[in-house]
């Protein structure tokens, strides 16, 4: 019975082998399943290297170029001719504003009167024991007028006669009387030159202190731009160059000049602060501005999107319509968005747009539709 169970078992065993056999003789037989290759479609376009002129940009604000902090020198009640607020426009020489001097004149008339009666009481002197001079300074005495400034004391003619002058107080009084007709003067502002006011923090009637704010006043006519440029680039700022100007709108543009270039490095930033001088009816203090500072022109080169740079130092190429080339190329100049780079052939294609999964031999097909 033994022998009847094994026997049976082994020719099953041969029955599953050879139905195994056929099958993986069937199997690989059967064709290797085909796969459509893909071929992505590129967009290039044909290179022409040319001269590029090489555009650095920057922003800044509009300050004006001629502006002055007002402060008040001396004490008072203020009175102004105008309403002395923001967007009040004088011409030049015009009053600003002036303080009440009312107390200030008796005082300083109080001080004219003294040296007067100085020279008064030295008259009788002089005549006795400088003859000479005392036609001089009785002349003087004459034309001493309190509503006018001070004329200058006569000219000595030896010491003893200024010792002599001296030694009664007449030099001091009359110094002090100069002091306090120079502090007159500072009782009223003017205008500089045509401008407008853009600040005005007092009003007419109020009480100034010495060295209060008391607003600003600018040239509407003429500002200057502050802009950062890369340290790098600092040699190719030279005063006198030309800039284009423009809002951020790209809507109006204007023109101005390269007047100062600062020559210190900021440490932070690496940067170089240059400043440029515009002028015209539309610009207002404040105003943002982009600057495109042309620097220089770079032969044979092309620019480019930036996003089309590989590892800044290659872009692709399309070899024979069908295959994709990586080629090295020589970045020279980066700007915000695009790159000024050589060392691609005329006429070689460039690809335009990025491909996701590029490499370099990848098989492509150029799209031909305008």
């Amino acid at each position: 019975m033994r022998k009847i169970i094994l026997s049976v078992l082994g020719v099953l065993l041969i029955v599953v082998a050879i139905m195994l056999a056929k099958n993986m003789i069937a199997n690989k037989q059967k064709p290797k399943p085909k796969f459509n290759k893909i071929v992505k479609t590129v967009f290039v376009s044909t290179i022409q290297n040319r001269d590029i002129p090489l555009v650095i940009r920057a922003n800044g604000n509009l300050l004006a170029k001629n502006r002055i902090e007002i402060f008040s020198e001396v004490q008072g009640v203020l009175q102004t001719t105008k309403a002395f607020k923001a967007g009040t426009s004088y011409v030049d020489g015009e009053t600003l504003l002036s303080v009440n001097k009312d107390e200030f004149m008796a005082s300083l008339q109080s001080q004219k009167s003294v040296l007067f009666n100085l020279i008064t009481s030295l008259i009788p002197d002089i005549r006795l024991d400088y003859p000479k001079e005392f036609s001089k300074w009785e002349t003087y005495l004459q034309n001493f007028d309190f509503e006018k400034s001070t004329s200058s004391l006569p000219k000595f003619s030896s010491d003893k006669e200024k010792y002599f002058v001296s030694g009664r107080g007449i030099i001091t009084s009359y110094y002090t009387i100069k002091n306090l007709e120079v502090k007159l003067d500072k009782f009223e502002i003017k205008a500089p030159y045509k401008g407008i006011l853009t600040e005005g923090l007092v009003t007419a009637g109020t009480l100034v202190r010495a060295g209060q704010k008391l607003g600003e006043f600018i040239d509407p006519t003429v500002f200057e731009l502050e802009v950062s440029v890369n340290a790098s680039y600092a040699e190719l700022l030279k005063v006198g160059n030309t800039v284009s100007l423009s809002y951020l709108d790209k809507t109006t543009s204007s023109l101005g000049k390269i007047v100062r270039v600062n020559g210190k490095v900021d440490l932070t930033s690496q940067t170089v602060k240059a400043f440029i001088e515009v002028k015209g009816e539309n610009l207002k203090e404040g105003m943002y501005l982009e600057a495109n500072l042309e620097a220089r022109s770079e032969t044979n080169a092309i620019e480019i999107s930036r996003k089309l740079l590989i590892n800044n130092t290659s872009v692709y190429t399309v070899k024979n319509d069908s295959i994709l080339s990586l080629i090295k190329v020589n970045p020279v100049f980066f700007n915000k968005e695009t790159v000024v780079i050589k060392g691609l052939a005329n006429n070689s294609k460039m690809l335009t747009q990025t491909l996701p999964g590029a490499y370099d031999g990848m098989i492509v097909k150029i799209n031909k539709k305008k």
